[in-house]
């Protein structure tokens, strides 16, 4: 799947949508992706450091 031939699927489809209720759907999701919080944000020093050594590990080999 190419995210990207995805992308401009949905906006051609969107594009052509001529239901509000659709639209207001689509709305909603929007903004509850919008206002999610970062997931970064949401775990701990330990959970962090612990994926920052992982990503070092995968780096150095």
């Amino acid at each position: 799947m190419n995210i990207q031939s995805e992308k401009l699927g949905l906006i051609e489809w969107i594009s052509k949508i001529n239901d509000s209720t659709i639209i207001e759907k689509l709305r909603k999701i929007h903004d509850e992706y919008a206002n999610a919080p970062d997931w970064w944000e949401e775990i701990s020093t330990d959970e962090k450091e612990s994926i920052q050594r992982g990503l070092k590990d995968i780096e150095e080999g």
